[in-house]
């Protein structure tokens, strides 16, 4: 199939390539049918593109890349809804909130997607009780200077 995207224009898509989010994502509940794709060539940034909505697609980053000490539990029900049998399965990502300056972008560590990759399952998690914000720096290092 093909899709139109915000960033990447018209593009080929397998079928097997569609990640399902059956309760859409907050916000957004009708969206059910995502893709991932790369952002950048060196696989730090990725979209996570609705194949619905051409203009809605966000920009994704591992959150483990940015905050060496990120950590959380999923809770039984995200676990059941995302089929998951074994952690390997897992693909975490967060969505970043863009700046201009790009150094400004901020990371939302609170609501993590959490994709299992064998059965391209996603969900957007709202992580309670935990130190996490909507908006952590992306670039600490470089609001400090």
């Amino acid at each position: 199939m093909k899709i139109e995207t915000k960033y990447h224009g018209l593009i080929e898509l397998q079928e097997e390539e569609v990640v399902k989010f059956p309760n859409g994502l907050p916000g957004f509940l009708e969206e059910k049918k995502f893709a991932i794709f790369p952002f950048t060539e060196d696989g730090t940034f990725y979209i996570l593109q609705s194949v619905q909505t051409p203009e809605l697609g966000f920009v994704l980053t591992n959150p483990f890349a940015f905050f060496l000490d990120y950590d959380f539990n999923l809770e039984n029900q995200a676990v059941d809804a995302l089929e998951l049998d074994s952690p390997e399965d897992v693909t975490v990502y967060t969505v970043l909130t863009m700046a201009d300056p790009f150094h400004l972008t901020t990371a939302n560590l609170q609501a993590p997607v959490v994709v299992n990759a064998k059965k391209k399952l996603g969900k957007q998690v709202i992580l309670t009780g935990s130190p996490y914000r909507t908006k952590h720096n992306l670039f600490p290092e470089a609001i400090a200077k």
